[in-house]
């Protein structure tokens, strides 16, 4: 930790029983030799080791009611203020916040007050999962909800309780609240403290605090698969082998639930697709050279900006061909077989409109499964009233466009966005423009050059009632033209 500049904060929140208290033990116990200072609500609760707390009764905090939340215009800048005028310095602050708070009024007092932006960072909200009973809070809308959205870093605790795959598919859950929380997984709290403490995970000091991999878009199409394909004429069919070829998922890099989709197999066993028409699909098939990342990334990329082109309209028995065009299927009672000429060898990506099954591709009569597959359908599977967007797209953007735009856009909606963080590409200027955000208040500022790095503007909104398409629309139009 920096022995000069602002002192480092961390607000540590979670739900009654999360392990808050587990997580603050080990962070007083451990031996790193920092000077902590806690302010806490709950005194007694917390045995401290009296080698890291120099003074006790001047550096362990208790709110008067027992409530940061409600006192913390008073309690808490009255306790900040004392603490600056400590003649050896401190390696950083801990707030603990009661299991049923909010945490949003305490980010809010390093953004209302000059002295308190001066002498302290907000360096990250660390929130605290219970694994086991998360989904239980998640479902009811309370005020774990909000703690999940206000997170930097999810310590997501008590994993030895849930089993492996559930808690894959309660990571989705969360990512679709928070995108940008870094999650952790821990039985009792045990963590390396490096990913708790100094993280600079709130004030964006790092340059891979927003993750482009976090802001998952909403893509045009649900679900891909990567078959490996001989040279020569095979057949794509849709529907009629539903009834002899079980609805095996094996192979999901994402498991997923299908509940609140309108997917239908009927009595008949056919698969219909109801999205849109239920008797067309569209389908677009790219060769790719393997399946690393970046080729997948490449080929996901591809096939976004084929989805947004015209279609091809094909019939039952019309070839459907490898290759950069968006095909439209037309089926017959939600079943289609499709000739698949394959002139080079290799394997190839199927992205499809529809994901409920694997397409299934015949070749010599046998059916061939793919080696991989991908949802990209699980926004769609909860209807979380929390959400995050995501906005990235290159280009400078007009100063005073970005200014009118975010004052206006918190002045109507700052009540329900959380949470906003940004790196954006301001026209006229070399470096960086960093923001952060919580409600109403928000604070921005130039950090370092731009460099080599291409000028990409990354930015995330974390609340309810969120519109992607307004968002990102009215973004654009910040845009220097």
């Amino acid at each position: 930790m920096s022995s000069t500049g602002p002192i480092p904060v961390t607000v540590l929140t979670g739900f009654l029983g999360a392990g808050k208290t587990t997580l603050l033990n080990r962070i007083l116990t451990e031996s790193h030799g920092l000077k902590l200072a806690v302010i806490e609500n709950e005194f007694g609760e917390v045995g401290v080791d009296n080698q890291l707390v120099i003074s006790s009764d001047e550096e362990l905090f208790e709110m008067n009611n027992g409530c940061i939340c409600c006192t913390v215009r008073g309690d808490l800048i009255r306790i900040l203020g004392r603490l600056m005028k400590r003649k050896d310095r401190l390696d950083g602050i801990l707030i603990e916040t009661t299991g049923l708070a909010n945490p949003a009024p305490v980010a809010q007092t390093f953004f209302t007050d000059d002295e308190m932006k001066q002498n302290f960072r907000l360096d990250a909200i660390v929130t605290v999962v219970d694994a086991k009973h998360i989904l239980t809070h998640l479902d009811a809308a309370d005020e774990s909800v909000k703690q999940v959205a206000f997170a930097d870093v999810i310590l997501l605790n008590k994993t030895d309780l849930v089993a492996p795959g559930d808690l894959d598919d309660l990571e989705e859950r969360i990512h679709r609240i928070n995108a940008v929380a870094k999650i952790h997984r821990a039985r009792n709290c045990d963590v390396p403290l490096d990913r708790v403490l100094n993280v600079g995970g709130f004030n964006l000091g790092r340059a891979t605090e927003l993750d482009p991999q976090f802001l998952e878009p909403e893509y045009p199409f649900e679900w891909a698969g990567a078959y490996t394909l001989p040279a020569g004429m095979h057949e794509l069919v849709i529907g009629h082998a539903d009834e002899m070829h079980g609805h095996s998922h094996e192979g999901h890099e994402h498991g997923h639930d299908h509940e609140g989709h309108d997917h239908d197999h009927g009595e008949d066993g056919h698969h219909h697709h109801h999205h849109g028409n239920p008797n067309e699909l569209d389908v677009v098939i790219l060769p790719v050279k393997s399946l690393d990342e970046a080729d997948l990334a490449a080929a996901r990329e591809s096939a976004v900006r084929v989805f947004a082109d015209w279609e091809t309209r094909l019939r039952d028995g019309d070839p459907v061909l490898p290759g950069a065009t968006l095909q439209r299927l037309l089926l017959t009672d939600g079943n289609g077989k499709f000739p698949l000429p394959v002139k080079a060898p290799g394997l190839h990506l199927v992205f499809e409109s529809c994901g409920h099954d694997p397409l299934h591709i015949q070749v010599k009569g046998e059916t061939v499964k793919p080696g991989w597959q991908q949802d990209f359908h699980a926004a769609h599977t909860h209807n979380d009233a929390v959400t995050s967007v995501g906005i990235r797209t290159p280009g400078d953007l007009d100063g005073k466009r970005l200014n009118d735009w975010i004052s206006e856009l918190l002045r109507v909606k700052g009540g329900d966005i959380y949470r906003m963080k940004g790196v954006l590409s301001v026209k006229g200027t070399t470096k960086r423009l960093v923001f952060q955000g919580v409600h109403m208040l928000f604070d921005a500022k130039f950090d370092r050059e731009w460099g080599a790095e291409p000028r990409t503007n990354t930015l995330v909104f974390i609340g309810k009632n969120l519109d992607r398409a307004a968002l990102t629309a009215a973004f654009s139009a910040c845009l220097a033209t």
